[in-house]
């Protein structure tokens, strides 16, 4: 028996946005089962006014920065669920439901021995946003243990399967962001973990944390309780202060203007690519120019933390958004770098 579904209307976004903006959805469904996708769908072919609104996802809201008012069909993605699919030779293949809390996902995979995800431990939100934003920290990107998804196709009515060449993954960046946003709803996420699992120690924060410790050969579990240690020193709580994490994506600049930069400013913080070009920090970009620890009105550069933005009470998208081009020219006109914000504006 299909499950029915129910659209409210006029619901507080204030909950579902670790931003903590008061936002307001015109309309809005919670979904628990591909099930109640299918009905959706089957109902827009005649509604012709439901069938209009642009629809907006929403996991554990921790990439976003949402307007009062949305005109919009909200999808609050809650399916649940996580299991080894299968064993090869030399993977373990797990499934997780969009719905799924990230972190405690990858707390359950090292529960389960089963290392990989470690290094992307306590980055907040949902399974299901993770491959929208190909999100990363520390060295790893989500795609590097990706195996594949289904997601629901708004077009056609019926589930696709993505291989990993299928999503064009890039830095921060998919076709379920940049290319076919408003058409796919992923709902749910598998993963190929190594058998032959190597830590990744690339960043020097991890390994001095561990050094400290005296812990020669870490395991998973060890490198994910660093991780969480230094996130935990340096970000802050969503339930407490409200942010999205880090804000801005660290600029990849030619190695001209890298040197440029470090003949200037010899403690620029950079790191190489694969094709020359050179990772720069946007945190020591924007903590040069003088925003760390500043507040404009409703909102600020988080004290601890130049590249996270946070709430300082009542902020409006509209305040985020201002803050955030401020800090944007600044760092264009002190180092001629353009920084891209990493949340997406609605």
């Amino acid at each position: 028996m299909k499950p029915e579904i129910t659209i409210q209307h006029d619901v507080s976004l204030l909950g579902l946005n670790s931003f903590g903006i008061d936002a307001r959805a015109s309309h809005f469904l919670r979904i628990d089962d591909i099930d109640q996708l299918r009905i959706l769908w089957e109902r827009m072919q005649s509604d012709v006014a439901l069938a209009g609104l642009r629809r907006l996802l929403l996991g554990g809201g921790s990439n976003i920065i949402l307007s009062d008012q949305l005109p919009h069909l909200v999808l609050q993605m809650a399916i649940k669920g996580r299991a080894l699919l299968m064993e090869t030779a030399e993977h373990f293949i797990v499934r997780a439901g969009a719905g799924e809390n990230w972190h405690e996902f990858v707390q359950w995979t090292l529960g389960q021995a089963y290392g990989g995800l470690e290094n992307l431990s306590l980055i907040p939100g949902t399974v299901g946003a993770s491959p929208i934003q190909n999100i990363g920290a520390y060295g790893v990107e989500m795609q590097d243990c990706f195996h594949s998804l289904t997601a629901f196709d708004f077009i056609t009515g019926s589930l696709r399967t993505f291989q990993k060449q299928d999503c064009a993954f890039a830095y921060r960046d998919s076709i379920f962001k940049s290319g076919e946003q408003n058409r796919f709803v992923i709902v749910d996420v598998s993963f190929a973990l190594a058998k032959a699992w190597q830590p990744r120690l690339a960043y020097g924060d991890v390994a001095k944390f561990l050094q400290e410790r005296e812990i020669a050969e870490p395991t998973p579990h060890d490198v994910s309780q660093a991780i969480i240690a230094i996130r935990q020193s340096k970000l802050p709580d969503p339930a407490v202060i409200g942010n999205a994490g880090s804000f801005f994506k660290n600029p990849i600049v030619s190695a001209e203007l890298r040197n440029q930069i470090l003949q200037r400013y010899p403690s620029c913080v950079s790191y190489p690519q694969s094709n020359g070009d050179f990772k720069l920090a946007a945190g020591w970009l924007i903590e040069q120019c003088g925003w760390k620890g500043r507040r404009l009105k409703t909102v600020g550069v988080y004290e601890k933390q130049a590249l996270v933005l946070v709430n300082l009470g009542g902020a409006t998208g509209a305040d985020i958004r201002a803050l955030a081009e401020e800090i944007q020219a600044d760092v264009r006109k002190k180092f001629a770098v353009a920084l891209e914000v990493e949340p997406v504006f609605v």
